[in-house]
């Protein structure tokens, strides 16, 4: 309030002194614009532009004095309910400690994974989120639910055999997407991050969950082999690239292969970037404070150069400048001056 109010009283100040200047200049109109009497067109809006920018630096100032000063805190001192969110729903199944992953194919599956996500999360600055992870197998199970601590997060990957908790059967990852669903429903739109990782050895054709709002971005991650397979269980197992390629499609996501290669740097600005809501509705006072300085103040500063440059065609003094009027009188009375 006390900001527009002091807005207020400078845009009727400014008005008022862009009139008297406007008195002024008219007197003289013809000695600073020439035989016409008047600037360029595009000029003629500078007393506004003034009056506009003057007002736009007063509320911004006067809003950041009012403001309470910001202090930018780290990670553990960001509170719960500013956390984003990552539910990592991590395939669990015997499939996943065949050792055909990695550089040389002599890592387990699940230690590959392992290690691109503690390259990924590194690089994310994973103390931001609260990690929420689901293992699956022939069904689901929530190991942990919004933890903020990376070392619980460090000992799920560290070869736990979590596929003892399941009986045996097929693989199906939708039920861990059913899971990761339900984690996220209640949490506000775009503000989590669904990361599976996976071989994708067994998908069914059907069933796809459909994900809630509150998943913002999605990113699917293949480990295996994805050309030899290896025996178990009877049958040959091996990264399965296009299935898990479809299932990032139907929910919207990217899929990265992630035998070789830890997760690219696009891949991972795209994560950082998508948030609960878009740039601009995220704006509060503060910024659009900002927004309102930095226009005012550079329109105030660089109008007087335009003016100056631009604002007038009418040059004393050089030739072609009384041509260019076509006013006679311009010129008797310019010769006149010289003589």
């Amino acid at each position: 309030m006390v900001a527009v109010l002091a807005m207020s009283v400078v845009v009727v100040l400014a008005a008022a002194a862009e009139s008297l200047h406007a008195r002024a200049c008219h007197r003289v109109a013809r000695l600073a614009f020439g035989p016409e009497g008047h600037p360029a067109r595009w000029a003629r809006s500078a007393p506004a532009l003034r009056v506009v920018s003057l007002g736009a630096l007063t509320w911004g100032l006067v809003t950041l004095y009012q403001l309470e000063a910001k202090t930018h805190r780290s990670a553990e001192e960001i509170p719960e309910s500013e956390k984003r969110h990552l539910i990592l729903v991590l395939d669990v199944s015997p499939s996943m400690r065949l050792k055909d992953a990695g550089v040389d194919h002599k890592q387990s599956r699940m230690q590959r994974a392992r290690d691109v996500l503690d390259s990924l999360f590194g690089r994310v600055g994973i103390r931001q989120y609260l990690v929420s992870v689901v293992a699956t197998y022939n069904g689901a199970i929530p190991v942990v639910e919004r933890s903020h601590d990376s070392e619980v997060l460090r000992n799920i990957l560290n070869d736990l055999p979590m596929h003892y908790a399941f009986p045996k059967g097929n693989t199906d990852l939708f039920a861990g997407l059913e899971e990761a669903a339900r984690i996220a429903k209640p949490l506000r739109p775009g503000s989590a991050t669904l990361i599976l990782v996976s071989d994708g050895d067994t998908i069914p054709a059907s069933g796809m969950p459909k994900l809630p709002p509150a998943v913002g971005s999605k990113l699917v991650i293949g480990v295996g082999d994805t050309k030899q397979g290896t025996f178990i269980d009877g049958r040959h197992s091996r990264q399965e690239a296009s299935a898990l390629r479809q299932i990032a499609i139907r929910v919207g996501g990217t899929y990265h292969d992630g035998n070789e290669k830890h997760v690219g740097s696009e891949i991972l600005r795209t994560i950082a970037q998508s948030g609960d809501a878009g740039q601009v509705d995220r704006l509060t006072a503060r910024e659009y404070a900002l927004l309102a300085c930095a226009l005012g103040a550079a329109c105030l500063a660089v109008l007087p150069l335009a003016l100056q440059r631009f604002g007038t065609a009418w040059r004393p003094g050089k030739p072609g400048a009384l041509a260019s009027t076509g006013n006679s009188k311009g010129r008797k009375a310019m010769g006149a001056g010289v003589t």
